[in-house]
């Protein structure tokens, strides 16, 4: 028997299968082959075309099965990860009005703050645990303020995951967590935040029912079955945004466990079961897919938008044709780069600095000294020390690190990186090569909730290895306090 997953980002769709009994996975691929188109008919809108999602998924399920080399009549379960924040508008016979909005979309970002101030920073910040931002309720605004003819025929909002769960089951609904994605979930009364739709003027009969994330969502329907390759009737039993589900595809469900993403970007993840904050606005907070009144855990999430972007800057502009040939350079520089400082804040404004866009700097170069090993460790170390900044952000912000996870992707592939945030915040950083797409197909065998055999599985297929602290942390701290004054007196005059 088998489970399939799904995880729809926005510039491709990925699909795993796994055995339901020992959780290996036996494909893991994506569609298309080129990265899905992203429409933009102003400066920073982002819109997709919900059933491109859809073509891609169909598209993708039947490679999926062929390549798996399998009985689609084995596959038992569904599991659904999603490009978060998003928005989807439907009219009564389920057809989207309109593109997607989607969460790199920023058109309602003032609407967002408004809506903080009008409410207040206390109410937003202790009911919400954040600011109602550039989510999806405020993006519903902007379209009943902008487009209100085609407002009046919404029948049902939904996010990406509750739009193709739609299409697989004929049903539509969402979950407390993407509710919390969206930013509409009041913690204190545990229930949907109506006043928030409220105070927006949106009708609140527009939110799809509620189901939990674990249990049967609904069964595929003979229309999708013949779209996809799917049998008819099995169950969609699981799905959360991508945030929540990376981190449960690295065994991360309870209060001081966090996941960590090192790409593009980097993504810090603390499950706090602390309904708590004074960081809303530096600080996203989501119900984490084992969410509930009994059990309020909550994902804690930190982005530094200047991470992996910056060292592949410095291949793209260098001599070296490879991360590893820069990273055997970088690791014959002694810690702290012989006193050369990397910002490596150079992709737009960063929140955990305020919002603040202090670029990309490099400080304290000595040309007759510093060479091109000298920039790839201190950009390593200035990216590492940018993970461990936000770190200490959360830790004042009610989170507690216990263990650390992260996937086996560019930035902790480098033993420079890891092992520098390993011997700063004193965790083990445990290395897992997993995806969201599979740890979707795995999640789909949750019901129920048995988190340790979950566990027990991942461990299994998908431990690398395990980064320690070093014993000798003086260099490391000494460095990281020398990057964090430059960082501070450049702050100071931003």
């Amino acid at each position: 028997m088998y489970y399939i997953g799904y995880d729809i980002g926005s510039s491709s769709v990925k699909v795993a299968i796994t055995d339901a009994k020992s959780g290996k996975s036996l494909v893991n691929l994506h569609e298309p082959a080129n990265e899905m188109e992203i429409v933009s008919f102003q400066s920073d809108w982002a819109e997709q075309d919900p059933e491109i999602w859809w073509q891609h998924i169909c598209k993708a399920t039947k490679r999926a099965i062929v390549e798996a080399n399998i009985d689609a009549s084995k596959i038992i379960g569904i599991g659904i990860s999603y490009q978060m924040h998003g928005l989807v508008i439907v009219d009564k016979e389920g057809q989207p009005l309109r593109n997607a909005i989607i969460w790199c979309d920023s058109r309602a970002i003032e609407i967002g703050n408004k809506a903080f101030v009008d409410l207040g920073e206390n109410r937003c910040s202790n009911s919400l645990l954040n600011s109602p931002g550039n989510f999806t309720a405020s993006k519903l605004k902007w379209v009943k303020d902008n487009e209100p003819e085609l407002y009046k025929k919404v029948y049902k909002f939904m996010l990406p995951g509750d739009y193709i769960a739609y299409k697989l089951t004929g049903v539509i609904s969402t979950t407390k967590n993407g509710l919390s994605e969206g930013i509409l979930w009041d913690y204190k009364e545990n229930a949907t935040a109506n006043w928030l739709l409220d105070y927006y003027g949106i009708d609140v009969t527009l939110t799809p029912d509620i189901v939990d994330n674990f249990q049967s969502q609904g069964t595929v329907t003979k229309v999708a079955a013949e779209a996809t390759g799917l049998p008819e009737g099995i169950s969609l039993n699981y799905r959360a945004g991508d945030q929540p589900n990376n981190a449960l595809s690295l065994n991360i469900f309870n209060n001081g466990e966090v996941a960590a993403t090192g790409g593009t970007s980097g993504v810090i993840y603390a499950v706090t079961n602390q309904l708590k904050s004074k960081e809303s606005s530096r600080i996203n907070h989501f119900a984490h897919v084992n969410y509930s009144k009994s059990t309020p855990n909550v994902g804690k999430l930190l982005c530094v938008n200047g991470a992996g972007i910056q060292y592949r800057w410095l291949r793209n502009h260098s001599v070296e044709n490879s991360y590893e040939n820069m990273n055997r350079k970088a690791s014959k520089i002694p810690v702290g780069s012989d006193g050369v400082v990397v910002i490596p804040f150079g992709n737009g404004a960063e929140r955990m600095l305020n919002n603040k866009n202090v670029g990309t700097q490099f400080c304290n170069l000595n040309l007759n000294l510093h060479s091109h090993g000298h920039l790839y460790r201190a950009a390593l170390e200035g990216i590492a020390f940018s993970f461990v900044y936000g770190m200490e952000i959360l830790k004042n912000d009610h989170a507690e690190i216990k263990v650390i996870r992260a996937g086996n992707d560019n930035l902790f592939r480098s033993e420079i990186f890891a092992n520098t945030v390993a011997t700063l915040i004193g965790h083990e950083i445990e290395i897992y090569n997993t995806t969201g797409a599979i740890g979707a197909a795995r999640a789909s065998g949750l019901v129920g909730g048995d988190y340790q055999k979950f566990g027990e599985t991942i461990s299994k297929n998908d431990h690398v290895m395990t980064f320690m602290p070093l014993k000798n942390n003086a260099p490391y701290i000494a460095a990281y306090n020398k990057w964090k004054t430059e960082l501070e007196h450049i702050l100071k005059y931003k």
